[in-house]
């Protein structure tokens, strides 16, 4: 790693819908940060390579004019200048939101479905984006789901494999030993490549797998934020957490048994280390999960073998 700081230079923010996307709070995160960047679609995998349709299938959706067309499951990488055009005005403009810092016109975003195949092919073609444009270090976000209440703050744990970055943000190495997603596959050969990397996860509470996490989402932009020479707003992330915590304290309240699970989940968070203490803490959420479910981190309801119930009391 060379002396400058971590992310002083182009920045790659990732994330993966799917395996590692537990209450779609990594994608989440990115698509906030499309939503407020002036950025624009430079790459594109082509899908017929990288995706099994049965696994990943195309949808159909209506367009503004009401005219329906296929949505195919890809990945994208967006950039801060608009290929053979002059710069246009942005949404994040036009709502007078705009992401300030000095690293601000360097970040770039990718953002898609996890391939079902072509891992190695793909990692190269990414590298080839990341090479191309002269980025110099990657943060990649993750959600997983773990035994941790949503009363409280989600626990995000940051770690990374380069000695030097860790040095930089007083941060750990993951423990973790187990099956990995397309992060980690990406990640090793970014570091091989000489391009630094770092992980952002969060902990979302299992018993509310079947929904969107908005107050994870916002934990993880909190934490990049911190580390990105960049201030984010939140636009309506705040209201929307609230009202996600708001929606499970009222289900809770009509379940006896979940209000006592939850209430046994919240007085392990505050009386030992939170999850986010340790690179042995996460792997040991990962393994209980595994353990439990036989599902994937981020599967969504009903593609695993936990089904879709709301909540589950710990074993």
């Amino acid at each position: 790693m060379t002396d400058s700081q971590f992310g002083s230079g182009r920045l790659l923010v990732v994330a993966f819908e799917g395996w590692n996307d537990a209450g779609e709070a990594a994608s989440g995160a990115v698509r906030a940060l499309k939503e407020l960047l002036d950025l624009y679609p430079i790459a594109e995998v082509d899908p017929e390579d990288y995706f099994d349709y049965q696994f990943n299938r195309p949808s159909i959706a209506n367009d503004d004019e009401g005219n329906r067309s296929l949505v195919w499951p890809g990945v994208t990488v967006y950039g801060p200048t608009r290929p053979n055009s002059a710069p246009a005005v942005g949404i994040a403009e036009d709502a007078e939101l705009t992401v300030s810092g000095a690293n601000g016109p360097n970040v770039y975003l990718l953002l898609g479905t996890e391939p079902s195949r072509g891992w190695k092919t793909f990692t190269r073609e990414i590298l080839d984006v990341v090479e191309t444009n002269e980025i110099s270090s990657i943060v990649f976000l993750g959600a997983m789901l773990a035994d941790v209440p949503h009363s409280r703050p989600i626990s995000i744990f940051t770690s990374s494999e380069n000695a030097g970055v860790r040095s930089q943000l007083s941060i750990e190495r993951s423990a973790y030993e187990g099956p990995v997603g397309i992060l980690s596959v990406l990640g090793n050969a970014a570091e091989l490549a000489g391009v630094t990397t770092m992980s952002i996860w969060a902990s979302v509470p299992h018993y509310v797998h079947n929904a969107p996490s908005p107050k994870a989402t916002l934990a993880i932009l909190d934490k990049l934020e911190e580390i990105v020479d960049v201030v984010i707003p939140r636009g309506d992330l705040v209201t929307e957490a609230q009202a996600w915590e708001t929606g499970i304290d009222a289900l809770a309240g009509d379940d006896d048994d979940m209000a006592s699970y939850i209430a046994q989940l919240e007085q392990a968070r505050d009386t030992v280390d939170s999850p986010e203490a340790s690179g042995e803490a996460i792997a040991q959420e990962f393994e209980r999960y595994l353990r439990r479910t036989g599902d994937k981190p981020g599967d969504k309801p009903g593609e695993g073998t936990a089904g879709d119930e709301p909540w589950r009391p710990k074993e």
